[in-house]
């Protein structure tokens, strides 16, 4: 089955230019890469495609190409196992011509070819000794980018070769049929228009690598594309930087204790704020006192959601500003997000009620673009229920334990059973499979295997029953004490990373 144009992603712009001058050209982001000389025109065809397709190993995905040579233009999917698509070709019409040149090989159209030996060249660590085209050029089929064809009920009227002969009575041969057709129908080519036309670039340049060996050289001067995995890093940190039309709320819910909610919570809203898609605001919405307080800076004040309830007609009011919330928030001064604390006196005789939770949500909307919900694990209460009515992406936290998983699923089909908003977003939830944090204490060989196992086996469960589901490495830094986004290591914000993204693309 081919594959469809809108399946291919169109970054990084890509064209493949062969001109009648004998050379040619591939340009990749604005990247001008010269292709090898060729003794044809389809010559010169096969050795930019080589190029381009190296170009999709490196990426590891299909691309699409721009082609463009004397005969046409169009437009190719290009993959990296060598298979080339055609997705469109428009011929270039005739000139008009007093008298039907003749034909010759080099100047006939060129016949629809099945397979063309060629072969793209291998990514390579360094520029030194790199493999030429003309070396690897005939270990690979490939379509080849061929004219459309003629579309019949167009040369419904034109007669046959034999019975065409031209004004002084000389027989037009086969291959000269076509193109006189075209000739004498052609219409005067016409001012193009100037609101169809612009000379920026739709296309942003790619970026050379930064990461690894590839890096390395490009700090060295060698100039070089970024990994597959840089790029797909490129693009999360690309999707978690959007500013949305309106706020949006996420609501971390499981109705299991120690689930590994309010560090979720902590380093969603790290990873949002961190990479501009703030202000962030972390709410921690449990009836009575939560542990959100705990795992965050505290500022320098004791306020909590109570004091801010209290003075929400202040801060609704149009005198009000941002910079009056310092009173209730607490800053984290490296991940750059606020922390909404829950009520932390001694008696903790105070349920938060869904009016106040309705009231909370009206400041914070006014000042945050993104808010992370904190829960409680009574999915009955009040609170609980308000909260999932105001919120837009559902996230599903569990560690790699067996009760933590079947509490997590449980509070899914309980959303689920009240259907409509409910049923929704725990469809379109994301679970975030975290390894147990006592997983790694004390275990070695076959132990950390299992852990790891049962944390896949969690994962596949889930994947059938929802949007997304991430895995988060274990980390000690997630452990006790406050958590810090940069104590965190490399793989672990990655994954944070690759979970913010997965949370985003729901909105």
């Amino acid at each position: 089955m081919g594959t469809t144009p809108t399946e291919v992603l169109a970054f990084p712009n890509i064209k493949a230019i062969v001109r009648d001058n004998g050379t040619a050209e591939v340009v990749v982001a604005g990247n001008s890469r010269v292709v090898p000389d060729g003794d044809t025109l389809q010559d010169l065809r096969n050795n930019a495609l080589a190029l381009v397709v190296g170009e999709a190993k490196t990426l590891q995905r299909p691309v699409r190409v721009q082609i463009e040579d004397p005969e046409g233009h169009g437009e190719l999917i290009v993959h990296p196992d060598n298979k080339i698509e055609s997705v469109s070709y428009e011929p270039r019409p005739a000139r008009r011509r007093t008298q039907a040149p003749a034909t010759t090989p080099e100047t006939a159209a060129p016949a629809v070819i099945e397979t063309v030996p060629v072969t793209s060249p291998e990514p390579i660590p360094a520029p030194a000794q790199p493999a030429t085209v003309e070396q690897t050029a005939a270990a690979v089929d490939r379509q080849p980018w061929p004219p459309t064809p003629v579309d019949p009920e167009v040369n419904a009227d034109v007669p046959a070769a034999s019975e065409v002969t031209s004004s002084n009575g000389q027989r037009i041969t086969d291959a000269e049929v076509p193109q006189a057709a075209v000739a004498a129908s052609e219409e005067p080519l016409t001012r193009r228009s100037l609101k169809e036309t612009s000379f920026l670039v739709s296309a942003p340049v790619l970026e050379p690598a930064t990461q690894g060996w590839r890096g390395s050289l490009t700090r060295l001067g060698f100039r070089m594309d970024p990994s597959a995995e840089e790029l797909s890093e490129r693009e999360d940190i690309r999707t978690v930087s959007q500013h949305w039309p309106g706020p949006r709320k996420i609501a971390v819910v499981n109705r299991k204790g120690g689930a590994n909610k309010t560090p979720t919570v902590v380093n969603l809203c790290a990873v949002f704020a961190r990479y501009g898609g703030g202000p962030v605001l972390a709410w921690d919405n449990n009836e009575s006192q939560g542990t959100l307080g705990w795992r965050t800076e505290q500022g320098p004040h004791n306020a909590s959601v109570l004091d801010l309830v209290d003075s929400s007609t202040r801060l609704l009011s149009p005198e009000a500003n941002s910079a009056d919330l310092a009173h209730f928030v607490h800053h984290q001064t490296a991940d750059k997000f606020d922390v909404l604390r829950s009520d932390e006196n001694e008696e903790g005789d105070h349920e938060v009620t869904a009016e106040e939770v309705d009231i909370v949500h009206r400041v914070a909307t006014k000042y945050y673009r993104m808010i992370v919900m904190d829960s409680g694990n009574t999915a009955r209460s009040a609170n609980w229920r308000r909260m999932i009515h105001h919120t837009d992406q559902l996230v599903v936290p569990v560690t790699a334990m067996e009760d933590r998983a079947e509490a997590a699923r449980l509070t899914l089909q309980t959303l689920e059973s009240r259907g409509g908003h409910d049923a929704e977003l725990a469809r379109n939830a994301v679970v975030i499979v975290s390894e147990s944090t006592d997983a790694r204490r004390g275990m070695t060989g076959d132990a950390l295997k299992r852990a790891k196992a049962e944390a896949q086996r969690i994962a596949d469960g889930f994947a059938p029953l929802v949007r997304a589901v991430v895995r988060i490495p274990y980390d000690p830094a997630l452990v006790n004490g406050p958590i810090r986004y940069e104590a965190l290591q490399p793989a672990t914000q990655r994954a944070w990373l690759a979970a913010a993204a997965a949370v985003a693309k729901g909105f």
